[in-house]
């Protein structure tokens, strides 16, 4: 009878240990898989690390999944790689002074079109 409860508890202890650390791998799948696809592939740049299979990708995306293993933010994962690589690796590029004209070229695109459809149409009524 002894054996049998110990038989059991330890099919209980495993049981849970593999359900706790198959939920932890699972939320750092998700993690490399949603970083990753925020990263660009310097070698094919129009395709994420998680879509490239080129040798660069490859190793990025080693990279990428032992420093979230060992605990690191995706902050500081991203700020790793561009210091690195540059911004060019973001898809979506940050916010600052060096890329301010990038995040305002779209306003000043429709400013300028409004203004030149306002003064086309308004150039055309006094003729």
């Amino acid at each position: 009878m002894s054996f049998l409860k110990i038989f059991l508890m330890l099919n209980f202890f495993f049981l849970t240990t593999f359900t706790f650390s198959n939920q932890k791998n699972n939320e750092l799948e998700k993690r490399f898989r949603e970083l990753s696809s925020e990263l660009r592939c310097l070698v094919c740049q129009n395709q994420s690390l998680l879509e490239s299979d080129s040798e660069l990708a490859n190793d990025l995306k080693e990279i990428i999944y032992e420093k979230i293993y060992e605990g690191e933010s995706n902050y500081q994962i991203k700020n790793f790689l561009i210091k690195r690589y540059g911004e060019f690796i973001l898809f979506k590029p940050l916010f600052n002074g060096s890329n301010l004209l990038l995040w305002a070229s779209p306003l000043l695109s429709f400013v300028l079109i409004t203004f030149i459809a306002i003064r086309k149409t308004t150039f055309k009524k006094n003729k």
